[in-house]
């Protein structure tokens, strides 16, 4: 029989798949032996179950009922009982953190007759009234699906009749009103009465929290993070704590180190007379947890130790939830937190030195991506001016753009191509989409542990928080720092999210530390100097080489300090602009074979002398070499652009010029449909006599010279767009005859190894046949992800991409993150059968993907040799080949 609900007792954080990452870690927690209000957790197979039929499934009630029946019996009160009842809280729980994605209700069991109860139970009637405020609230929003604006107008109103600043400064009588309120609402809203039956309110708040699973901002969230959206979220039912019970009370945000920078001690925020809510929703301005140290030293020290104990126990960061009632302190969640790229690689070196974890758990605990993000430039402190305004730096980095003051406005500019900062009081769940599309994040209100805060972290937004400077107006759409400098809509701000600064304007970028260090050395800090300590990890464990992408002596020299270890691809194509181009122009408007060979002829030192100096720069490593790739029209004028001059002159009853005429002549008659699939690549070399010869030509003179000047040069011959076996051979008999010569006349042999690019599918289904011809294989994942699905990567990713990802067609584009199930099994059968007809067959990446550290993950399991990417993308190749390696020992240890 399948088990749908586990007391807290029952479980532990080994079960998250089950119990969610709130109920595991609560189950967790309480086996600790830290004080945990007592509850339950009702199963993400629940969840499924239900989300599949519409309807809980069979048994599940009467598990829920019967441990609520043993929460009864432990607390000695029952669910809603008149007098001092049962209150309990339904929180949403998902295997991953999904911060103010999902459902809460607090509360239950109350209704107008166990509120009275509640106030006499407490001595407070004040306090019972604000707890039943808080239910209908949240029951008519969560699930009766009343817009929580009307609840929030009706609270603003009140206040303001009162003259009360926040909700704290009403008395139980507006309370009680405020109650009322609420039920008219929901009446009028809902066409229902709130239930006075705490069973229902509870067996309906948790099918509410089920549902919210779907809820348009948690489907979005996890498009973002990349969640699956098949599994469903758990439901944890606890014993309530109050934090606004008195002064002696209130709710916090803990973590064990500082989330932003990593720094070692407890950070957090407290607010004091407060619910859970209240702190991570900024509706009033939490306090620094040092000063809860001075309001209740007693509560500090038990938080302060327990925080200790969950640290070393989870050998990591952790983020605590905790509420303090009358004096005693309850803790009412743990995770391990999110923290900032540089909070990540600076905690994972201080636990690897404090002996917690070791240096390979050490490297798994840090990403490409975070490494990327400390890549990333940063302000030019020396040309800022004043601040506009200061706050809390919640997320670092350095983001530039035009003010927007909702979310909806946020995604239009950013869809329309424009960088936007969105500018909020405070961020709710709803504005999501904003923050995803808005380059930063800044808020009036708010901390460390604020929802903007958090889910900006997560996302890698820069993020500055509670600027007490600025009074924000999202109904005029405006703010107003101080000295009274007003900053409208679409006005460009520049947020620095590692100071907590924003200036007015456009603020001037320099590279960052991390880049500095990579570039020259240069060690300026401690998350430096982790960066500096993962990198020589994961090249010391990695069994992937990475190399790069560089066409010029300057990029190979550039990658090279980076860490490459070779040129997987080196584009010739790019040497033939410029100045060169005109020798280009030549070659192809040649009308004989002797005017062909003259340009050929002009080009070929040209191209030798470019060959020699890539040779030169990542001298005894590979560098392969592409042959020419494009259709040669690309190296011609644009073709309407010669129409239009040729007519204008002839318009105006002049001669058009001769070249012009020539040109066009040529461009039209070279002229395709679809060039990318046309006459291109080694069809170009097969057709255009001397092409190939020309370029081999080159590179095997720069080897003879390179050679002859003392180095050692390792150039390799790739021939691109090959689909049929019989292309490469005629392809690679030309090569060999001009590498043969070369030796003869230099007195030099020369040996350039020759593969071929593997980025059409047809090369990839036939790989066994082509590597008979090819000594290593270069996935061209970018050609290859085009034609598996039949895709213009220059016209689709604006038409059409934003809705797939929107609807759920990607997780993420096909030419970011390479789609495994489709183009990654063509190059797992391309891998396979080469090396099965070919022993020894090198295999290697060139597209955009061997940039990327998911792709790279796959790259390492199907067992390429090497990576090769952007020179600015070597670090982070660096370090995910290194993640990669041990993510495949950790696998086969558990097998």
């Amino acid at each position: 029989m399948v088990r749908y609900v586990y007391d807290f007792k029952d479980g532990g954080r080994d079960l998250a798949d089950l119990l969610g990452s709130k109920g595991a870690n609560l189950a967790e927690v309480t086996r600790l032996g830290l004080p945990v209000p007592p509850g339950f957790t009702v199963t993400t197979e629940a969840c499924r179950a239900f989300l599949a039929t519409g309807e809980e499934p069979e048994g599940m009630w009467a598990e829920v009922s019967q441990h609520l029946s043993a929460l009864e019996t432990g607390t000695g009160r029952l669910l809603g009982q008149e007098d001092d009842p049962l209150l309990v809280s339904v929180r949403s729980g998902a295997r991953f953190s999904m911060p103010g994605m999902m459902e809460t209700v607090l509360d239950i069991g109350l209704n107008d007759d166990s509120v009275l109860g509640l106030a006499k139970m407490s001595g407070s009637e004040r306090f019972a009234w604000d707890s039943y405020r808080r239910l209908v609230q949240m029951y008519g929003s969560t699930v009766l699906g009343v817009h929580p604006a009307l609840f929030d107008e009706a609270l603003t109103l009140l206040k303001d009749a009162r003259g009360a600043a926040d909700d704290i400064h009403l008395d139980a009588s507006d309370l009680a009103w405020l109650v009322e309120t609420y039920k008219s609402l929901i009446r009028d809203e809902a066409g229902c009465d709130f239930p006075q039956n705490p069973v229902q309110q509870l067996q309906q708040a948790i099918l509410a929290v089920f549902r919210s699973w779907n809820a348009e901002r948690a489907v979005l969230y996890r498009r973002r993070e990349r969640i699956p959206d098949d599994l469903g979220t758990a439901v944890t039912v606890q014993r309530m704590v109050f934090g606004n019970l008195g002064p002696d009370s209130g709710s916090g945000v803990a973590f064990t180190r500082d989330p932003a920078t990593g720094h070692r001690g407890l950070y957090g925020d407290y607010l004091p007379r407060a619910q859970g809510e209240d702190v991570v929703s900024g509706v009033r301005d939490a306090v620094p947890l040092a000063e809860l140290e001075r309001l209740d030293p007693r509560s500090y020290r038990h938080l302060h130790g327990h925080a200790q104990t969950l640290e070393r126990h989870y050998r990591d960061l952790c983020d605590i939830e905790f509420t303090i009632e009358r004096g005693t302190l309850w803790m009412l969640q743990t995770r391990v937190g999110k923290r900032t790229a540089e909070a990540a690689f600076a905690i994972a070196t201080e636990l690897v030195q404090e002996g917690l974890i070791s240096t390979d758990e050490c490297l798994t605990r840090v990403s490409g991506d975070g490494l990327a993000r400390l890549m990333f430039p940063r302000f030019d402190t020396t040309a800022i001016g004043e601040t506009l305004a200061r706050g809390v730096p919640a997320s670092p980095g350095a983001a530039v753009g035009a003010a927007v003051f909702d979310s909806a406005e946020a995604v239009r500019r950013a869809a329309a191509g424009e960088k936007v900062v969105l500018v909020r009081e405070e961020t709710t769940p709803d504005d999501l989409p904003g923050m995803v599309a808005a380059q930063a994040v800044l808020t009036g209100r708010g901390g460390k542990t604020s929802h903007a805060a958090v889910v900006a972290r997560g996302m890698g937004k820069v993020c500055v928080c509670g600027a007490q400077d600025i009074a924000v107006n999202a109904e005029a759409r405006r703010f107003t720092a101080r000295d009274g400098v007003v900053v409208e809509e679409g006005n460009v701000i520049s947020v620095d999210g590692s100071a907590g600064d924003v200036y007015l304007g456009p603020v001037p970028l320099v590279a960052s530390a991390t880049m500095r260090y990579l570039e020259s050395g240069e060690m300026a800090d401690s998350v430096v100097s982790a960066v500096a300590q993962a990198l020589d990890h994961a090249d010391s464990v990695r069994r992937l080489d990475v190399r790069a992408n560089a066409d010029t002596p300057e990029d190979a020299a550039r990658a090279k300090k980076f860490g490459a270890r070779g040129i997987g691809l080196c584009r010739t194509e790019h040497m033939f602009l410029g100045e060169r181009r005109r020798l280009v122009e030549e070659m192809i408007l040649a009308r004989t074979d002797a005017d062909r060979d003259r340009a050929l002829e002009a080009l070929l030192p040209l191209q030798r002398r470019d060959f020699t100096g890539i040779l030169e720069a990542m001298d005894g490593f590979p560098v392969t070499i592409r042959l020419l790739d494009p259709p040669l029209h690309e190296f011609l004028p644009d073709r309407t652009d010669l129409a239009v001059r040729v007519a204008t002159a002839e318009a105006a009853g002049q001669q058009p010029d001769a070249r012009q005429v020539e040109l066009l002549a040529a461009v039209n008659r070279m002229h395709e449909e679809n060039p990318m699939l046309g006459l291109r690549g080694v069809r170009l070399g097969l057709v255009v006599p001397g092409l190939v010869a020309m370029q081999v030509r080159a590179i095997a003179e720069a080897v003879v010279e390179r050679t002859r000047a003392g180095g050692s040069p390792h150039a390799e011959i790739m021939v691109p767009l090959v689909g049929a076996v019989e292309e490469l051979r005629l392809a690679r008999e030309e090569v060999t005859r001009v590498l043969t010569e070369v030796g003869e006349e230099t007195g030099a042999p020369v040996h350039c190894p020759v593969g071929t690019m593997i980025e059409l599918p047809r090369a990839a289904l036939t790989a066994g046949r082509i590597a008979e011809e090819a000594e290593f294989f270069s996935f061209g994942t970018n050609d290859l992800t085009q034609t598996t699905w039949g895709f213009s990567r220059d016209d689709v990713e604006a038409a059409f991409f934003s809705a797939y990802l929107d609807e759920g067609v990607f997780a993420a584009s096909p030419f970011e993150t390479l789609d495994r199930e489709g183009v990654g099994r063509l190059v797992r059968i391309a891998v396979e059968e080469g090396r099965a007809a070919r022993t020894g067959l090198e295999t290697g990446v060139c597209g955009e993907h061997g940039g990327d550290p998911e792709s790279i993950q796959f790259f390492h399991e199907v067992g390429l040799d090497y990576v090769s990417c952007s020179p600015f993308r070597v670090p982070v190749a660096r370090l995910e080949a290194g993640r990669a390696a041990l993510a495949t020992a950790d696998t086969n240890d558990t097998r």
